[in-house]
């Protein structure tokens, strides 16, 4: 657990350094939104008028007709007051019912907008930066994070303002009432302030911990789901629920802590308002024996008092919320702050097809720009070729794909596509000529058909073809709604050998220059295997396709295979070549036999 405190430490470090303020931008959002907050303001105002003319309305009703008896005159009478008062009510609850509408609307609406905003931030995301980052931080942003932001956006922005406002109002009906009450009533304000700065830093980190640790919990959910299988095999639930119980312990302590702080505020400016009361009644008892002061205005400022503080106690509710939307504020913000990261699918040459010349030109490359994955590696493959790549685990094969579909950049030397530079060719242009059929197949929840398409416009004849094509038409037609059926989460009720085909179909539906094939035999049976080289060998031929086999029957065929060893090229030739020489492919073809 020392990684994960060190971990918030660190955390804490990078939010302290923030540049721009969180709250300005939180509410540079509601900039499209102005007409009707605007709107949703002058109903607050004309709410806080209502509210601070009926207690004046009843100061007129004690001190002119009960107290001093004065005859009605015209509509100056007691039954047309409290006409007024009950209108003045109606009004202010009209116009509370309309801010209310008009502001969660806009508040909604922001919030689609930035969930919608941030989904595409980590569709955009390099793989670099998903590499460093868990998805359960990820899942947090989206979710936890922006739902925080919500409650500001649609409980906080505008009863601030609302707030704040009465209160100006009220302070000013107050002295105009009576200046020497007023400043009494208002001497337990500087006391309040000092507390609550006091508490102001400790929320805030709190509420990053709190925050952080959610994220944390998210990810081990999330990933304790995915490989339950494995965890039921090894009989692991004890250890993984101690785990999960050491995480949950830090969270229940951070949530205790919050939830300590909060119950200062609320008792305490509770308390603040009945001392309040109790000195202005004091004061006001002994003015009105000297009769310097009418009850009707002792009455009023009770009820101002408890006007007063009701926004205050609402402030320090909402001080909580707000600290708890900024921190997540920051937490969105830093994720689409990766504007310099992020994949820039549009930038380059748009190329209208391409034609499948690849060559590394002395490519140097490591994911942590220290530990070489690939070492001065130069190689040709032509148009139409069939390339294999075949070594010991660690060799560099599959990073040679994450090149090639521009996933990573090189540190030294240059990937060239048809004598282009890879870096200058438009990501959408490359990777739409690049399918890569992977080992470890991820299929969506759908249907065959969606995962086939991933919802691209794919003409159905041009469906049908890539799935006769990659031998899984006597599957489909199986099944009880063909190529509808559906596909539960990650394809888990199909075989490892069907969603293999499955993901050779996506490939071929959308047509490309290059076929990559990474260990796409690596866990089927004889029989899939067979279907699968039979459907290579079909759509290979035209087509530049590069593939990397443990099994390496698989690649007999192929044009030239590529022997590597730590991140360097040891030999190259087709089979027959690398056999009669009887050199390091040799001894990996004996290996594998």
């Amino acid at each position: 657990m020392k990684s994960t405190l060190n971990n918030l430490m660190m955390e804490n470090v990078d939010y302290k350094h923030r540049n721009e303020s969180s709250l300005k931008r939180l509410l540079k959002l509601t900039i499209p939104h102005m007409r009707r907050i605007i709107i949703a303001a002058i109903c607050v105002l004309l709410i806080n008028v209502s509210l601070i003319i009926k207690p004046y309305i009843l100061k007129l009703v004690i001190d002119d007709f009960l107290i001093k008896h004065i005859p009605s005159k015209g509509l100056y009478s007691i039954v047309n007051m409290g006409i007024l008062y009950l209108l003045v009510s109606i009004s202010g609850n009209f116009f509370a019912y309309t801010q209310e509408n008009l502001i969660n609307k806009v508040g909604q609406d922001i919030l689609r907008n930035l969930r919608g905003h941030v989904f595409k931030t980590i569709e955009l995301l390099p793989l670099s930066y998903l590499d460093k980052n868990s998805s359960g931080r990820l899942i947090t942003r989206a979710t936890n994070d922006v739902e925080a932001i919500s409650d500001m956006y649609t409980d906080v922005i505008l009863n601030l303002f609302q707030d704040v406002f009465l209160l100006i109002g009220i302070m000013y009906a107050m002295f105009m009432l009576n200046f020497k009450l007023a400043l009494i009533s208002l001497s337990v304000l500087p006391i309040m302030s000092i507390i609550l700065f006091l508490l102001k830093k400790k929320i805030k980190t709190n509420f990053l911990n709190m925050k952080t640790l959610i994220g944390k919990i998210n990810g081990f959910m999330a990933e304790s789901i995915s490989g339950m299988k494995l965890i039921q095999l090894f009989r692991a639930e004890l250890e993984k629920k101690k785990e999960f119980e050491n995480l949950n312990d830090h969270y229940f302590k951070s949530t205790l802590l919050q939830v300590r702080l909060n119950s200062i505020l609320k008792p305490g400016t509770q308390l603040f308002e009945n001392l309040t009361i109790a000195l202005i009644l004091f004061y006001g008892v002994n003015k009105i024996g000297n009769h310097t002061l009418e009850i009707g205005v002792l009455y009023a400022f009770t009820t101002y008092i408890k006007q007063f503080f009701d926004p205050i106690s609402d402030l320090a509710d909402q001080y909580t919320t707000i600290q708890s939307a900024l921190v997540s504020a920051d937490r969105i913000f830093e994720l689409l702050d990766q504007n310099k990261t992020l994949e820039d699918l549009d930038s380059g040459l748009s190329l209208d097809k391409i034609e499948g010349n690849i060559e590394f030109k002395n490519v140097w490359f490591a994911y942590n720009n220290t530990d070489w994955i690939l070492k001065d590696l130069s190689f040709k493959v032509a148009k139409g070729e069939t390339v294999a790549f075949v070594g010991e685990t660690g060799a560099g094969k599959s990073t040679i794909i994450s090149l090639i579909n521009g996933f990573y950049k090189v540190q030294k030397g240059e990937i060239l596509i048809d004598g282009i530079n890879i870096n200058d060719i438009k990501l959408k242009v490359l990777r739409k000529n690049i399918a890569v059929v992977l080992q470890d197949v991820f299929l969506f929840s759908g249907t065959i058909k969606s995962n086939i398409t991933l919802n691209d416009e794919i003409e159905d004849q041009k469906i049908n073809e890539a799935v006769e094509m990659s031998s899984f038409n006597n599957f489909i037609s199986n099944c009880e709604n063909g190529i509808d059926e559906p596909v539960m989460e990650r394809g888990n009720t199909l075989s490892a050998g069907e969603k293999q085909l499955i993901s050779f179909a996506r490939a071929l539906a959308h047509d490309p220059s290059v076929f990559v094939f990474d260990e796409a035999t690596a866990n089927i049976d004889t029989q899939t295997e067979k279907l699968i080289q039979k459907a290579i060998d079909n759509i290979s031929k035209g087509r530049t396709t590069l593939v990397i086999a443990h099994r390496l029957s698989t690649i007999r065929n192929a044009n030239k295979i590529i022997v590597m060893k730590n991140g360097k090229i040891v030999e190259e030739g087709n089979h027959s070549e690398l056999i009669k020489s009887g050199s390091y492919y040799s001894y990996l073809i004996k290996q594998n036999s």
